[in-house]
């Protein structure tokens, strides 16, 4: 069974389409949605990327890009949406890689929640990227469906090209020896422990979605704890290596950390 269709969108009628699937992704009325028409026409005319996923007919996923720094160099993917269980997302995202090599560039970056564990693994194991930078509540606090009101604290992934696409299995990556933990799930709440280790691990939470709608206390402490952690770690130059049993995120320190000064303790918002 072949994949949905994906092809560069030029007219009015398909950005409104666009920006009404965005809407009905992230839960917006139609006119706040995520992206407008009007942004995404003055983008396509002037040569960046907008393309959409088709099943059937039917637009089922859509996204966004625009050229980075370096220039020359990069494609800036601003937003993808795809409805669950048709294949769009990734479809959108090959189609973006073949789109910018086509154009002779070298890297793709975007940004995602850290916390969304599916976008984790899509972003870290299926695609290959890695995280280069912590941005802490980038976007401010957001009220979408997904968002929840939670601080928009985003990764900042890149894709490089040069060779091609990475193949792991749905595991990713494996645990080094030695690894230990920063932060741990311990009965859905993150517990956080200093550690000196060269491999660090970084769990997620299972569903931080709809932890924000039932467990506000515990949706804030897996922030801090992660911001903390993985944002710390990125900010002294330590390498994302991938993603761990859809769970962890395992971590490589390229410089010795200071000797651990406290016990574990369990995180609070």
């Amino acid at each position: 069974m072949s994949g949905p269709e994906v092809r560069e969108l030029h007219t009015t009628a398909e950005f409104d389409s666009v920006s009404l699937l965005y809407a009905d992704i992230w839960g917006t009325p139609p006119d706040q949605a995520p992206m407008s028409a009007e942004i995404m026409r003055a983008l396509s005319h002037a040569g960046n990327y907008v393309a959409g996923a088709y099943d059937g007919g039917r637009l089922v996923g859509a996204s966004v890009a625009f050229f980075g720094e370096p220039l020359g160099t990069t494609l800036h993917s601003h937003i993808t949406g795809a409805l669950p269980g048709r294949g769009a997302g990734l479809a959108l995202k090959l189609h973006q890689r073949q789109w910018a090599l086509l154009r002779g560039l070298k890297r793709i970056t975007w940004t995602y929640d850290p916390l969304v564990r599916r976008n984790a693994h899509f972003n870290l194991t299926k695609l290959g990227a890695r995280p280069e930078e912590y941005l802490r509540s980038f976007y401010g606090a957001m009220d979408d469906a997904i968002n929840g009101g939670d601080e928009s604290d985003r990764v900042l992934a890149a894709w490089d090209l040069s060779g091609p696409p990475t193949a792991h299995g749905e595991a990713g990556v494996p645990r080094p020896a030695g690894a230990a933990h920063a932060v741990r799930d311990r009965d859905g709440r993150p517990e956080h422990a200093v550690t000196d280790a060269e491999f660090v691990l970084i769990d997620l939470p299972d569903d931080i979605e709809a932890l924000r709608r039932t467990d506000t206390a515990a949706a804030h402490a897996w922030r801090h704890a992660v911001r903390g952690s993985l944002g710390s770690l990125l900010a002294e130059g330590a390498h994302v290596l991938g993603l761990h049993d859809r769970r962890s995120y395992v971590v490589r320190r390229t410089t010795p950390a200071p000797s651990p000064t406290a016990t574990p303790t369990r995180s609070t918002p």
